[in-house]
């Protein structure tokens, strides 16, 4: 590996190939997959439902479930090292301590039985078995505050269903970050949360992510959140990846139909009133029924025969621009 790349970037994906074993066979939700995030910056992963965002993140973090989600091949490198093929008591060291997530609904990543304080606790128990009880009660009040939640020393004593969503996310936040991990995922972290509340959120990450110098993986379906908080942007569909770009090229120079339809679907404030949006006709193809070639064919408005038969390569269109498209 090139060290002048490998000081750049932090982590890098490579043929990364998901599968599931169901009761019809076994099916493909990540299919080779390539991208990589640089340090001390932030990368999305954008797509639909279904589109293969948190397989990817799940399989960075090795917590498919078990039987059924196997990686089947790929590489994913972290700082060089493969953490596909560690053994599992050394890939308990990374997960949690070098590369963390957050999930996408907190009250179902925090236990209801057990207070915050001995959730977060447990977090240094595990990484830190040197540290004493008062150390550890220290460190975990300090991260509360940091993380903006008032009154840390009355909320270490509280239930996640004493908070609201919030807050309680904010607790997922601080148990993700408790090890100062090298690398963040966040896995749709303001999905269920009002506006409001996921505009404090997202301000909190990136104000963390300047303080801690690590790097983010952000995923969401949400494009107006990608413009906000990333630096990178990777495009996925039905476990493919489409288009990947730096964000401002994205944005003012998308090259997939399928990356211009999910821009050409966000309202404007310059579109008419009461005008209809537009929408990507069709639907996503189901994983157990992935057409041949183009995997977006039957809902591109630029289909060629090609399209049906052959899926494109990603190339490149431009510096850090690759598109997976026969119209390039």
């Amino acid at each position: 590996m090139d060290d002048n790349v490998s000081i750049e970037k932090i982590l890098y994906v490579k043929n990364l190939t998901t599968s599931f074993d169901t009761e019809t066979g076994r099916i493909r939700a990540v299919d080779h997959i390539n991208f990589s995030v640089k340090r001390r910056e932030t990368l999305g992963i954008v797509g639909e439902s279904g589109c293969g965002k948190s397989v990817t993140a799940l399989s960075i973090m090795r917590l498919l479930p078990k039987p059924s989600g196997i990686i089947e091949g790929g590489q994913v490198l972290f700082n060089g090292m493969d953490i596909i093929s560690l053994p599992a008591d050394k890939m308990h060291e990374v997960r949690g301590k070098k590369i963390s997530m957050i999930f996408q609904e907190p009250m179902t990543a925090l236990n209801p039985v057990h207070k915050i304080g001995k959730q977060l606790i447990e977090v240094f128990e595990l990484h830190f078995p040197s540290m004493d009880d008062m150390q550890i009660y220290q460190e975990c009040v300090e991260l509360l505050e940091r993380v903006k939640i008032p009154e840390p020393d009355l909320r270490m004593n509280e239930y996640p269903h004493q908070l609201s969503g919030g807050m309680r996310q904010r607790v997922v936040i601080a148990i993700a970050l408790a090890c100062k991990p090298n690398i963040l995922i966040a896995d749709e972290p303001t999905t269920a949360l009002d506006v409001t509340i996921q505009a404090q959120i997202l301000s909190l990450i990136k104000d963390l992510q300047r303080d801690t110098g690590m790097s983010v993986i952000f995923i969401t379906h949400d494009l107006g959140v990608i413009a906000e908080v990333c630096d990178d942007v990777v495009v996925m569909y039905a476990g493919k990846i489409a288009e990947t770009a730096a964000v401002r090229d994205l944005f003012y120079i998308p090259k997939h139909p399928y990356t211009k339809g999910l821009l050409e679907s966000i309202p404007r404030l310059e579109n008419k009133r009461k005008s209809k949006l537009k929408i990507i006709k069709g639907q996503v193809p189901s994983l157990d029924e992935l057409p041949e070639g183009c995997r977006f064919q039957n809902r591109c408005p630029e289909v060629m025969d090609i399209c049906r038969t052959e899926h494109p390569e990603l190339k490149p269109v431009g510096e850090d621009h690759q598109v997976s498209c026969y119209l390039y």
